[in-house]
């Protein structure tokens, strides 16, 4: 499994959202699973799962599956 595909994974269970909705261009706050509640499960688990520690402002930062793929860059993820 790629890191992109585990990415997908995460997002996908944290926002009780099915795969395919997770693309490039999904968004915070614009499906209504994706609120406030559901972003703090989703930090959670990226953190968990990829064994980060993400500071504050990268997760106000994490606006969109693409922009949370270009944050795990700087931890050293690589996609």
């Amino acid at each position: 499994m790629t890191n992109e595909e585990k990415l997908r994974g995460i997002f996908a269970e944290a926002l009780g959202i099915n795969i395919n909705q997770v693309t490039e261009n999904l968004a915070y706050n614009t499906i209504p699973e994706w609120d406030s509640i559901a972003h703090m499960a989703l930090i959670a688990e990226i953190d968990d799962q990829f064994d980060t520690m993400l500071d504050t402002d990268d997760v106000l930062d994490m606006s969109t599956f693409a922009k949370a793929k270009e944050i795990l860059i700087k931890y050293d993820v690589e996609f």
